[in-house]
């Protein structure tokens, strides 16, 4: 799994870019509204990398339990 970052650009007239790196799929949007809030600004543009099409892949630890029916044969 890559890790997630968060790349914030400053340039001298004020401008703000933040790219958000290794959040795949609609969760990076998720991150708009923190980083307006933390850096006291409001989105103006925003651009949709390659990892926003993508789908992330989650593994899940489960086991799984079947109920099991017991028989008893006993001659008769």
């Amino acid at each position: 799994m890559s890790s997630k970052k968060i790349r914030i650009q400053i340039f001298p007239d004020g401008q703000i870019k933040a790219d958000v790196l290794g959040v795949k799929g609609k969760k990076c949007t998720d991150y708009i509204s923190i980083l307006e809030e933390l850096l006291e600004a409001e989105t103006i543009d925003s651009e949709y990398t390659a990892e926003y099409y993508e789908t992330e892949q989650l593994e899940i630890d489960q086991e799984i339990h079947q109920p099991m029916t017991l028989y008893s044969w006993e001659e008769r």
